[in-house]
Order: structure tokens, then sequence, then C-alpha cells
């Protein structure tokens, strides 16, 4: 289950989000938004750390004016997680946060007016070591080109695109990344991939308004997945009309399924049918809800008969076989013990938090001996 994905990814320029490198050898990040009122100090810090305890690797927060931009900044004194901060049209709010500390600048340079403006952003992001961030959406085309492809298509989206990054060569200023973004998965996907040809900066995929929890996930991952199996995509986003976390739970399941990243446990579990010898699904929700807060990556199957059981069980650190009168635990491939129905959930809550515990020591110990 730990093998190499074989996914050759798009050789891309790399630029760091505060701590964060994006692109190059970097692995992919995931990213959500804040979707709390940024006046509000507290509840927007609440929920930022919420999302990094979920596993998020960067924060946008929107900052629609100059009072949104001073709560900004008292909370990005609150919180480690890199913040991006999402402006739009009015230049003096990205200088403002530039100055309060922000990690990136999430503004279109076309969209803020002359090019002294332009160049006072710019100036600002190079002399505090910030990248931009390009966004284009279907949505929001300039008027021209609505008028010019009479509406959003890939091409219009690439062109909005290099008009906005004119800009910035114009000014010598390489350190940025860029979405195509669009609510219809194959304008998204063709966009992506021509832009991907195009610039070596870094790409920000996202597949916009994609919908509610289900809707959007599946949206989501057929777009997004398609893009990273070409090798495109440096960070992402997972758009839901849901509770934010739910984006980075998403975002992390669809780079695990593809072995782009390894964070927390991936489980192998079967669907369930008359044959099962426990509830699957019981099991699954109850471990999943209960096991969130482990990040060490960790392979787990819990497979409810013997017909696929030991086949998944010798190819994970943990496997559950369905038995009777008892269910068959595999450590490492290898058959350890039974367990009975009445505690399952609590005592295989119990062997994965042992052997989350063993690997991370293992890890220690490795580390202390190169040191």
């Amino acid at each position: 289950m730990h093998a190499q994905s074989p996914i050759v990814r798009r050789k891309s320029r790399q630029i760091h989000v505060g701590r964060v490198a994006v692109g190059g050898d970097a692995p992919i990040s995931v990213q959500s938004m804040t979707n709390t009122d940024t006046l509000d100090v507290a509840a927007t810090v609440a929920q930022i750390r919420q999302l990094e305890t979920a596993g998020a690797d960067i924060v946008r927060v929107s900052v629609p004016d100059m009072e949104a931009a001073e709560a900004f900044g008292r909370i990005k004194r609150e919180v480690e997680v890199p913040l991006v901060a999402d402006i739009h049209f009015d230049y003096k709010i990205a200088l403002r946060v530039a100055e309060l500390g922000v990690d990136c600048l999430r503004i279109n340079p076309g969209n803020i007016g002359r090019e002294d403006r332009v160049r006072a952003v710019v100036s600002a992001a190079r002399d505090n070591g910030i990248p931009i961030r390009i966004g284009v959406n279907a949505g929001s085309l300039e008027k021209d080109l609505q008028k010019k492809y009479g509406e959003p298509t890939p091409a219009a989206l690439v062109e909005s695109a290099m008009r906005h990054i004119d800009h910035l060569e114009r000014l010598d200023f390489p350190d940025f990344k860029v979405s195509v973004k669009a609510s219809d998965v194959f304008m998204a996907v063709a966009a992506y991939r021509d832009l991907a040809t195009r610039i070596e900066q870094p790409l920000h995929l996202g597949i916009t308004e994609a919908g509610g929890l289900r809707s959007g996930t599946v949206k989501s991952s057929i777009g997004l997945g398609m893009l990273l199996m070409d090798g495109i995509g440096d960070t992402i986003r997972v758009s839901l009309a849901a509770d934010p976390i739910e984006e980075i739970k998403v975002g992390f399941d669809m780079l695990k399924s593809l072995r782009l990243r390894s964070k927390g446990i991936n489980f192998i579990a079967c669907p369930s049918c008359s044959r099962q010898n426990f509830d699957v699904i019981g099991t699954m929700n109850a471990l999943e809800e209960r096991l969130e807060d482990i990040m060490t990556p960790l392979d787990v199957s819990v497979i409810g008969c013997v017909v696929n059981g030991p086949g998944e069980a010798k190819e994970t650190d943990i496997g559950l076989t369905g038995g009777s009168p008892a269910n068959l635990v595999y450590i490492d491939g290898k058959p350890a013990s039974k367990l009975r129905n009445d505690h399952l959930v609590d005592d295989l809550e119990r062997l994965i938090r042992d052997k989350v515990r063993e690997k991370e020591q293992t890890e220690q110990d490795v580390i202390a001996r190169d040191a």
C-alpha cells in the first residue's frame, strides 16, 4: 500500500507561502478558506485552528475592506498556519496586509487599476517575500472577454490568466501561482491543461462552486483527479458548500488515493453484504470519527468476511477480517489475535493507536540515529 505513485508531476517553479513550499518537488498542499466574518477575530481564529488540526497546509481569509485588513492582522498573530489574504480591486488593502505579515496575496493585477498601483503591490510583495496568487474564475471574466467569446470557455479563462500574468512578468516578478477555476469540470480541466504548457509557475487547482458535500466531492474528485493524474497541480482546494473542514478531509483523501500524500489513516473497507460477520458500516463510521486526530500514515483494512479479508490484511499495517466465532486481526500482514464483536471498535481502536505509537517511535529512533 506504500508503493510510490506512478504519476509524474509537471515541473514547476517553487514558491513559498509562509513555511509551506508550493511547486517544484514539494508535496501537493491542501488548503481551505474560512467562512466566518473576518471582523469576528475570535471566531475566525477558532476556525483556522480547527482547519489546521484537520491537516490544512494553508488557509485563505477574505479581506474585503480596510477594517477587515486590520482584523486580519490580529488573526495572523494568533495562528501558526500560513494565511492567504483574498482581495479584490482595492490595492490599498493588499499594501496593508503586506505590512501585517500576510503569507500570500490573492489579487488579480489586472483588476486593481493603474500601472502605478500594480507596481506598488508588486513592490510590497517583493520587499516582504510574499508570493501572489492569480485567481481566474469563469463566473467573473472581464467584460470584453465575455463579449469576445460569448460565454465562458477554456480559452477565455486562459486568456484572462495570461493578461494578469503579463502584468507580473513586465515587473519581473516570477513568484506567483495561478488558478483557472470553473464549475464545469470539462472547462476547468481544459483550461488547466492549456495553461500548464504556457507557464512554469505552480498551479492552484479547484473546481469552483462544486456543490454540496456529496455532489461537490464527486465533481471535484473527477476534475482534480483528471488533472492530478496528468501530473498537473501543486496545491488544491476542494470547494464545497459544507463545513470547510470537510474540504480538507476530501482533499487529503483524494491525494492519498493517488499516493501523492500520505497523512493519516488510509482505510480499505468492503461495502458489506450478507456474508459479513460484524457491522462493517457501523465499525467504519465509528473508526473514522474516533481516529480523525491521527496524522501518522497507516494502512488499515476492515473486511467483513474471509473472501477478501486475509488478502487485504496481508498488505496493510493492521487488518480486520470477519470470522466466526471471532474476527481475526492481522498486524504487519501476519495473524496476531482475535476480536469478538462485543467491544470490536474499542479493541480495534486500541490496536491502531498502539501501532501508531510504535511507528512514531521507530521514526524518532531513526531521526535520533541520523542526527
